[in-house]
């Protein structure tokens, strides 16, 4: 019989919670000035999630009301939610421009395997007064005068290899980033999704709690008025209803801040409000002990490849420093032409000739200023080999941190599961005394709020449980295929 009880009890709690989510999302948006109109239909993958982007102006500056008026509310799942944070983040939008970016750059250091061809053409005149025996003579002269020259760096003291070396590496750094910048959005967008969950339960338990203390003020008045109870116990009881819907006020107004800031971590348009579609359970399970997370982390974590990609960027900065005092030899080959006419159109002179040839530039000393530069990339490198050690003992701590918070939620969930069974039990139990006239209203209350409290617990415990799953994701990236270095 008590195992029957503990059934049903915990089977009209999650039936309590289930009514009072799906009643609660309609009454805000009546309360609304502006009610939005809610769409029942989930988010879809593909195109139906582009009518959620952002405005493509990045100017876009609202002047009126309207402009930022809610008039859309949309029911999203934390995948849908995540890809719609990946396609719309501008942090993200910025790092893959930078890419583009960087792979220009290494198409410039490319092009000087190339030789190169240079042209040049001029034009110029002048005139003499002459004055012979015939009579005064003014003549003009116009030249032409252009050459082509092609030339190539034979060697230029290994500034080109360190340059297309160079280029490449931030090619690679940049990859990185956005590797990096698409992991923390998925952090981000999990992180403000289930804080939007937990204000969503705040609001389903207090909605539940209002209901309590409503049925015990009906209680109180109904033996007040059969003279088994006291004016100071409905008193009691009207104090305690009020002032769980002040609390059911609170929970509605952190209700909505949460909901604005997912639209927010998303960057949806000015006039959408989203709401959380999946249930509150468990989202996931973590495979691995610590040990195994701690060794994932560092070979999957894009922070720390990236430390080494500056160390060899510096490195090559450094032989492009060096390259000053290095011999540069080059070749060259020329072609010069002449012509000149005069004011009669006659031609008077017609030049034309070749050079082929090589230069060498050795600057032998220089003051120390090469030196100086090669040793100031030298010390950069010290530099990202000490941020490499601090990252490394920054991740594992994130690692054991989300570890340890993961396993004490997960063995919470069991804890208050159980608790909120054993309060809805004793609710009920006390409410029977208190109607029979051999129990108090204080018991009833005292009984209420521990199933309210109960019930708080149990759902923190899980979502504690996603929130520390999220974080532990977070710490050791690229899960689950471990694909490190993956452009998203």
């Amino acid at each position: 019989m008590i195992l029957m009880s503990y059934q049903k009890s915990f089977s009209f709690l999650f039936t309590s919670i289930y009514l009072a989510l799906n009643y609660i999302t309609p009454t805000l948006a009546q309360e609304s000035n502006n009610p939005p109109t809610k769409e029942n239909t989930p988010v879809t993958s593909g195109k139906n999630t582009t009518k959620f982007n952002s405005n493509p102006n990045p100017l876009l500056f609202p002047t009126k009301p309207k402009e930022v008026t809610i008039d859309k509310q949309q029911s999203v799942t934390l995948d849908q939610a995540i890809e719609i944070a990946l396609h719309n983040n501008q942090d993200l939008q910025v790092a893959r421009i930078e890419l583009q970016k960087s792979e220009d750059g290494l198409r410039a250091s490319l092009g000087a395997q190339l030789p190169t061809v240079d042209g040049q053409l001029e034009l110029n005149q002048n005139g003499n007064d002459t004055t012979p025996q015939g009579g005064d003579v003014f003549r003009h002269r116009t030249q032409l005068l252009g050459q082509f020259e092609i030339g190539y760096d034979v060697y230029n003291g290994g500034r080109r290899n360190a340059n297309i070396e160079r280029s490449r590496q931030e090619v690679y750094l940049s990859k990185l980033e956005v590797e990096r910048i698409s992991e923390e959005t998925r952090f981000n967008t999990g992180n403000a999704y289930y804080e939007l969950q937990n204000r969503d339960a705040q609001v389903a338990i207090a909605q539940a709690a209002i209901e309590d203390f409503s049925q015990t003020l009906r209680d109180a008045q109904l033996l007040e008025q059969a003279g088994l109870g006291t004016k100071f116990d409905v008193l009691q009881a009207e104090v305690d209803l009020a002032n769980a819907n002040q609390a059911l006020t609170k929970a509605i107004a952190e209700q909505r801040n949460s909901r604005r800031k997912l639209a927010e971590v998303l960057n949806v348009g000015q006039n959408v409000e989203l709401t959380a579609a999946d249930e509150i359970k468990e989202n996931g399970i973590w495979h691995y002990s610590l040990e195994e997370s701690i060794i994932m982390a560092y070979k999957n974590r894009a922070e720390l490849e990236q430390l080494l990609v500056r160390r060899d960027i510096s490195e090559q900065n450094r032989q492009i420093a060096l390259s000053e005092t290095r011999p540069q030899v080059s070749l060259f080959a020329n072609y010069n032409f002449t012509n000149t006419l005069t004011d009669t159109l006659s031609l008077t002179g017609n030049a034309n000739g070749y050079n082929v040839g090589a230069r060498m530039r050795w600057r032998l000393y220089d003051g120390g200023i090469t030196q100086a530069r090669g040793d100031q990339e030298t010390r950069n490198m010290e530099i990202e080999e000490t941020n490499f050690g601090n990252q490394r003992n920054q991740i594992r701590l994130q690692v054991e941190n989300s570890y340890n918070t993961l396993i004490a939620n997960q063995e919470n969930i069991k804890t208050t599961e159980k608790a909120v069974v054993t309060a809805a039990e004793s609710l009920r139990l006390a409410r029977l005394r208190f109607q029979a006239g051999v129990g108090t209203q204080t018991d009833v209350i005292n009984a209420q709020r521990s199933l309210t409290e109960a019930r708080g617990n149990f759902l923190q415990a899980i979502i504690g449980y996603n929130q520390s799953l999220n974080e532990l994701q977070r710490a050791v990236s690229n899960l689950p295929d471990n694909r490190l270095f993956e452009i998203r």
